[in-house]
């Protein structure tokens, strides 16, 4: 199992040239528009050169990103979890407030 570590949450029109093709891919995976309020979480992926895209409004709590990992062969590091855990919070509050 790979372990997935945070490269960095970026608002979408701040994202990094180098993370675009994987936003785009996950975009497209997800059948959505990429806006640019999007808040966004890239992940790296150990052992490859490969990233994962979270588009956090996309989840309710972090056991969602967690099974969304698990069924790519990755598991989330630990501080990893806990930084995007309070981001998910923000962009769960900013949903309902």
């Amino acid at each position: 199992m790979f372990v997935a570590t945070l490269d960095g949450i970026f608002k979408y029109p701040d994202i990094p040239e180098e993370y675009e093709p994987y936003v785009q891919f996950k975009a497209t995976i997800e059948k959505r528009e990429v806006k640019d309020g999007d808040d966004l979480a890239i992940l790296s992926i150990s052992g490859t050169d490969s990233h994962h895209v979270l588009f956090l409004d996309s989840y309710n709590n972090i056991r969602e990103i967690e099974k969304e990992l698990k069924d790519a062969d990755a598991k989330i590091n630990h501080t990893t979890l806990k930084i995007i855990g309070g981001h998910l919070w923000v962009c769960l509050l900013s949903k309902i407030g």
